[in-house]
C-alpha cells in the first residue's frame, strides 16, 4: 500500500476556505461529513472540527440534525455587511494613511495590477481574491487590531454574498462580484496624497457602489461533487 501523509486539520480548513471563497462551493451546499472524509482521505472526526470553525467564522452554516451547509446569507445579512463594512473601512484607511509605507502602497498598487490582468485573461476567480486582498492588506497595515479581524470575516461573508446574489449573465456577474479597479485606483491616489478624508469618502462610494449591483433574486446552482473538487488523498485505512 502506498504511504501518504495525512492532511492536518488547518490543512483541510485552508482547502475548503480556498475552494468556498474561489466559488467552487455554491451557498447552499450541503456539507456531507462522509463524503469530505473521503475525499479528504481523513476519518470523520478530522472533518467535524473543521467545520465546527468554518460556522464560527459563518462560512459555513451548522444545523441540528440536518448537518452542515455552506452558508447562504440572507437579503438582510447581506445589506448589514456592507453597512457595517461602510462604517469600519472609512476608519481603517485613515489608520492605513498614517502609518503607510512605500511597501504598503506597492503591494496595493500590485494587487490592482494582478487584478486587472486577472480580469482580462477572464480569471475572475483570481479577480475576486485580488479584490479582497486590497481592502485586507489596508486592514491588516492599519495596526487596528480590532477592527482589522472584524473586516477579515466581512470579507469571506462578502464573497458569499456576491456569490448569492450577482446577476447570472456572465458579463453582469463579473461586474457585480469584483471591486472595480478604477475605483481602486482612485482610492491609492488618495492614500498617495496622504489625505485620509478624500480616502474615506472614496472608500463609502466604492463600497456602497458594490452593493447596489447586487441581484436579490433567487439563482439556481448545480450541487458540486465533493470528491472531484477535494479528492486526490487516499482513503484512510
Amino acid at each position: 500500500m502506498t504511504d501518504f501523509v495525512a492532511l492536518t486539520e488547518n490543512e483541510i480548513y485552508e482547502r475548503m476556505v480556498a475552494t468556498i471563497l474561489d466559488h467552487r462551493l455554491p451557498p447552499g451546499t450541503k456539507l456531507i461529513e462522509e463524503k469530505l472524509a473521503s475525499a479528504f482521505g481523513v476519518s470523520r472526526t478530522r472533518v467535524r472540527p473543521v467545520l465546527v470553525r468554518l460556522a464560527n467564522e459563518q462560512i459555513v452554516t451548522l444545523t441540528p440534525n440536518r448537518g452542515a451547509t455552506v452558508a447562504q446569507p440572507t437579503e438582510k445579512e447581506a445589506r448589514e455587511v456592507f453597512e457595517v463594512r461602510r462604517m469600519i473601512e472609512p476608519t481603517l484607511i485613515e489608520c492605513f494613511i498614517a502609518s503607510a509605507t512605500t511597501d504598503d502602497i506597492a503591494v496595493l498598487t500590485q494587487c490592482i495590477n494582478d487584478e486587472e490582468a486577472a480580469r482580462a485573461a477572464g480569471d475572475m476567480r483570481r479577480a475576486i481574491r485580488l479584490s479582497g486582498d486590497f481592502h485586507l492588506h489596508i486592514a491588516n497595515a492599519s495596526d487596528h487590531q480590532t477592527l482589522g479581524r472584524i473586516l477579515r470575516e466581512l470579507v469571506s461573508r462578502t464573497s458569499l454574498i456576491l456569490m448569492t446574489y450577482s446577476n447570472n449573465h456572465v458579463q453582469a456577474r463579473v461586474e457585480a462580484t469584483s471591486c472595480g479597479c478604477a475605483e481602486h485606483r482612485a482610492l491609492l491616489d488618495a492614500i498617495r496624497l496622504r489625505d485620509p478624508r478624500e480616502a474615506a469618502r472614496l472608500m463609502r462610494e466604492h463600497l456602497a457602489q458594490l452593493e447596489t449591483q447586487l441581484q436579490f433574486t433567487a439563482a439556481e446552482d448545480v450541487a458540486p461533487d465533493l470528491a472531484s473538487l477535494f479528492g486526490g488523498a487516499p482513503t484512510a485505512s
